[in-house]
């Protein structure tokens, strides 16, 4: 058979490897968190996950949009970084709903002031209504809250974004940011599992799927030579998620405190 004789099977296949990658690469990254949603809304328990994750998320992947305008990369890459947007946004929607509907505490904490007259006659405020208490921060009653502080953040950072665009510096620092914001991916959950002395309400799966997924990931980067900080930021990712299987392994076979099966969680214990 001539060489050119597979010509006409090897394009197709080639393609469709491209097209599967490329589908990977968009959507590989939010399969780790629809366990997660599936036994939150099961259980109706947002205990064991961290909203963080989805603030850090969040703003990775808001930088790595504008670090787009600056530096055109892959469109998938783009495309991967709005449907992880769209995602962090609904698992915000599902876990405050969650979380508000086993509330014992009255008071409602929003993003910016309340203008509620029945609120203050259910809760009397002793302090100002505007949330921005580290206390309280990223822990707000309304869904509404959260998308408000998310374009707030998106506003100021597209703003400054554009007025420095024409800087290489500030272009690569923004990608840096981004590459190490999502670095830190896991380190929410890892200090809720510390916190809380056990990864009861955890999914086991999705943190299963961000080992392998960021394993898979820092060896791309590295045997594809890509610029020394992906390495390194996905070498670190790595060890956080080892780190949280540990806490699984302890915490499972040496229990550091009794955990509550109450039907109502405590939401204060939540980030």
């Amino acid at each position: 058979m001539e060489p050119g004789g597979l010509e006409w099977l090897l394009v197709p296949m080639q393609q469709l490897v491209s097209w599967g990658a490329a589908g990977a690469m968009v959507f590989g990254g939010v399969v780790p968190y629809i366990p997660q949603y599936r036994d939150i809304r099961r259980t109706q328990n947002a205990e064991g996950f961290s909203t963080y994750v989805c603030l850090v998320l969040l703003v990775a992947n808001i930088l790595r949009i504008l670090f787009w305008f600056g530096r055109h990369f892959e469109s998938p890459l783009l495309w991967q970084s709005i449907i992880m947007i769209i995602t962090m946004l609904l698992m915000l929607k599902l876990c405050t709903e969650v979380r508000v509907s086993n509330e014992l505490n009255i008071k409602r904490r929003s993003f910016a002031a309340a203008d509620s007259k029945d609120e203050e006659i259910k809760a009397p405020p002793k302090r100002s209504y505007l949330d921005f208490d580290l206390n309280y921060f990223w822990h707000w009653s309304k869904f509404t809250d959260y998308v408000q502080c998310v374009l707030t953040f998106t506003g100021v950072t597209g703003y400054i974004t554009y007025l420095w665009l024409d800087s290489s510096l500030f272009v690569e620092t923004l990608g840096f940011l981004a590459v190490f914001t999502e670095a830190m991916l896991g380190v929410p959950q890892l200090y809720r599992n510390y916190q809380n002395r056990s990864t009861e309400g955890m999914s086991i799966k999705m943190v299963l799927m961000w080992t392998s997924g960021d394993t898979f990931k820092t060896v791309y980067f590295i045997l594809n030579q890509a610029p020394f900080q992906f390495s390194i930021c996905g070498l670190l990712q790595v060890f956080v998620d080892i780190a949280i299987l540990l806490q699984v392994y302890l915490y499972s076979y040496y229990p550091q405190k009794p955990v509550s099966h109450t039907a109502h969680p405590a939401s204060t214990k939540a980030l």
